[in-house]
């Protein structure tokens, strides 16, 4: 299964992050080390949580 950043939608292969949203625990959020070194914002597809 192909993983993609939730920020950039590039795809990850490592130095990357999982984790649950933060407000709903459902949607599955990937962030690439680049995303997450600059601060990109992404959003829940769920319940709309913008991060970070």
């Amino acid at each position: 299964m192909v993983k993609l950043c939730s920020s950039c939608g590039t795809e990850v292969r490592q130095k990357f992050v999982e984790f649950k949203c933060p407000q709903c625990g459902e949607t599955e959020m990937i962030r690439c080390g680049s995303c997450r070194g600059l601060g990109t914002p992404y959003v829940c597809e769920k319940c709309g949580f913008k991060g970070p």
